[in-house]
């Protein structure tokens, strides 16, 4: 379901933007994929059980397609995030 995927983005620009400090963005990439694939293997369980958007490629694909597809759009929140913190103390 598309909103699962704006609620990944929204946690993902919370993650972002709660991450004090100088943040190097390896180490953001690399929590974000962490993160990512946790909320990706969540949601994507629930989009199954739901039928969601991929429900109909088959049952494992459609899940791994979802679970990448979360991780991006978490990491690209995550990134949002950390570019809203960052515009705030300047």
């Amino acid at each position: 379901m598309w909103y699962y995927y704006l609620l990944v983005l929204i946690i993902g620009i919370a993650f972002g933007y709660m991450r004090s400090g100088k943040e190097d963005k390896w180490g953001l990439l690399k929590w974000g994929v962490i993160i990512g694939i946790i909320l990706g293997i969540i949601f994507g369980l629930i989009s199954l059980f739901t039928g969601g958007i991929l429900a109909g490629l088959g049952e494992a694909w459609g899940v791994f397609i979802s679970i990448v597809l979360y991780v991006i759009v978490f990491i690209i929140g995550v990134f949002i995030g950390d570019m809203l913190e960052g515009m705030k103390k300047k």
